[in-house]
């Protein structure tokens, strides 16, 4: 089973059903208790950083996350689920993120630059082995939608970067976990096929028919 983290934020249908068209069996989770039986974790996010951490916290999941995460087990974060991963945001300044990556989430601060970022941008993908982008052209176009971005203190976890008035961490991964600041589920078929390389690492019983 692969555990989509049901939160209160997050574009939860329409990653669902990539999932679903990718092979994954999903379940929705907002009970701790569900993740005992996940293989992998999806955690999206829309909205504000802090929310989105309270939100997880109020429904006794931030704690569990950072078990999984501390034990390398298959996490994908989108958006403010990957901004979530670093240790603040300038757009919540007090609240505490995973602390999983080194760094702080910031605001884009070009003079004269449209915020947010909506629409397609290109990847320079920084770690073209990873397994992310499995059969993917070197610089890929996806969907972005977001007015922050993290900035990793160790440039080494860096899987891609986007540019957009200032080049940023498009994508970050260490171990068995990542993150995204774009939506795959947005992005058609690049997206898909990210989604895709994310299932084919879970273990096979996750998948749809597998048990």
């Amino acid at each position: 089973m692969l555990a989509l983290i049901d939160y209160g934020s997050g574009n939860i249908r329409s990653v669902t059903n990539a999932l679903k068209r990718e092979g994954a069996d999903v379940e929705l989770v907002s009970d701790p208790a569900r993740l005992a039986a996940a293989e992998a974790i999806v955690l999206p996010g829309v909205g504000a950083f802090g929310d989105c951490v309270r939100g997880l916290q109020s429904r006794r999941l931030w704690e569990p996350l950072a078990e999984w995460l501390a034990a390398d087990r298959p996490f994908l974060g989108i958006c403010v689920g990957y901004q979530m991963l670093f240790e603040e945001s300038e757009e919540s300044p007090g609240v505490r993120g995973f602390g999983f990556f080194g760094g702080a989430v910031k605001r884009f601060t070009t003079p004269g630059l449209k915020v947010p970022q909506i629409g397609w941008n290109q990847l320079d993908l920084a770690a073209p082995a990873h397994s992310l982008w499995r059969g993917l052209p070197p610089h890929p176009h996806v969907y972005f939608v977001h007015s922050f971005f993290p900035d990793p203190s160790e440039g080494a976890i860096v899987t891609a970067r986007s540019t957009y008035g200032e080049t940023f961490a498009a994508s970050a991964a260490r171990g068995r976990a990542a993150g995204v600041q774009f939506h795959p589920e947005k992005s058609q078929a690049v997206g898909l096929a990210i989604l895709r390389n994310f299932i084919a690492s879970v273990p096979a019983r996750a998948l749809a028919g597998q048990g």
